[in-house]
């Protein structure tokens, strides 16, 4: 079957960026489908033109089609900006849709909730069967967050998302706490396929050697956060533990960017903050290196209700990669971190919480070690990207078969 995503930050191996989508392509033309990706040439970590993009509209890698489209390359500037480039992708990503012929099933993901426009469109122009990813919730969190207040763009948001719901056949989420919203929110069919890594890409026996060198932190105990510096990351959280420890010899590595990075970096400067080294955001490719490089690392997020249905995606790559984990994030996220018992709960919004779990694992290197291992064991039982995977062809080849198929089964 012919699968056609819509997806503006779809990320390869050699950009920075979530790999969940460019992995699931690749296992699914692994599993015989032919598979077509319409992204932005824009980075939507940096807010760059992508090199792995700029010059190539149309590209193959590994059997995965990927096609460019053109957008308003201005999303870090403000949410307005935002809103407009996410509208340009939304348009353009249509008009390079049409000319894709022979489409089975179109695959929208949220956010931005936008790109869902498109894929029901030319699902519904193709014949085709139309699939809708919840990978936040959206207009949820942006009205949790302050960046949505406008009452009638709330009201316009919310009666799109009810919308899409109810248009898709399924709708797929990647973490079990969004299930309530998008069913009382008029979803007829949900699937669980849950955020993920591919432990083969992470060797938990390297030492780490050359990360530390190249950021001069070889005598060090290394606490990495990576992902984006954004509103709802809550960094400056990390940043004032950093001052309570900044007589140790503990090191913060924050690698990644966003539209908060320069104040943060400000911020830093102003505390005198000499422990804490920002780094350029790294393609999938590298990250192993640099998680190999942390002897912990930290998941945050603002201290928001909403934020307790969240499954991040760095977690699992923390998990991988064999390191204890500091969480600032409660909810779902927090059941599967104490299950695997592979780090230390704090809690979101709290830095002597943060600099309290972070000394205790580094006056304790032997469980440090246990912690990693023992996340790295239940990934590979429970979210290896190949497992979850297994799911994902069961949901998109049951849309293939049967039309009801989807319908009759019960939402998990």
């Amino acid at each position: 079957m012919h699968i056609l995503l819509i997806h503006q930050a779809f990320a390869s191996l050699d950009e920075p960026g979530g790999t969940r989508h460019y992995e699931f392509a690749r296992l699914l033309t692994a599993h015989g489908h032919r598979v077509t990706v319409i992204a932005s040439p824009v980075s939507y970590i940096t807010g760059e033109a992508s090199d792995a993009s700029s010059s190539h509209r149309k590209r193959e890698i590994e059997g995965v089609a990927i096609r460019r489209a053109p957008v308003y390359a201005a999303h870090h500037k403000s949410f307005a900006h935002r809103i407009i480039a996410f509208v340009s992708f939304m348009l353009s990503s249509f008009w390079i849709g049409l000319g894709v012929k022979n489409v089975d099933v179109v695959w929208g993901t949220s956010p931005p909730i936008f790109q869902g426009v498109t894929a029901w469109a030319l699902a519904r122009l193709k014949r085709a069967r139309f699939l809708f990813e919840v990978r936040d919730l959206w207009p949820q969190f942006a009205i949790a967050v302050g960046v949505l207040r406008n009452p009638l763009l709330i009201g316009a948001s919310e009666w799109l998302e009810r919308s899409l719901y109810r248009a898709a056949d399924p709708v797929v989420i990647n973490s079990p706490g969004f299930a309530e919203h998008v069913r009382a929110k008029g979803a007829r069919s949900v699937e669980l396929i849950p955020n993920g890594a591919d432990p083969s890409m992470f060797d938990p026996a390297d030492d780490g050697q050359e990360f530390r060198m190249a950021h001069g932190l070889e005598h060090s105990f290394v606490v990495l956060y990576a992902g984006a510096h954004g509103m709802s990351n809550d960094l400056g959280v990390v940043l004032e533990a950093a001052s309570r420890l900044r007589d140790r010899n503990i090191e913060f590595v924050l690698v990644g960017d966003g539209k908060e990075k320069p104040a943060l970096q400000r911020r830093a400067e102003a505390l005198g903050l000499k422990n804490v080294t920002f780094a350029a955001p790294l393609p999938k490719g590298e990250m192993p290196k640099a998680l190999a490089g942390a002897d912990a690392c930290i998941a945050i997020l603002k201290p928001l209700d909403e934020y307790k249905t969240t499954y991040p995606n760095k977690v699992f790559d923390y998990m991988a990669a064999g390191k204890p984990i500091v969480l600032a994030i409660d909810g779902v996220i927090r059941e599967v971190v104490e299950e695997a018992n592979c780090g230390l709960f704090v809690e979101p919004g709290d830095p002597d919480a943060m600099a309290q779990a972070i000394c205790q694992l580094a006056d304790d290197p032997e469980r440090c070690r246990r912690m990693g291992q023992q996340g790295r064991r239940y990934l590979e039982e429970h979210f290896s990207r190949e497992k979850v995977a297994e799911r994902l062809v069961a949901v998109l080849e049951s849309l293939k078969g049967d039309p009801a198929a989807v319908g009759r089964r019960e939402g998990s």
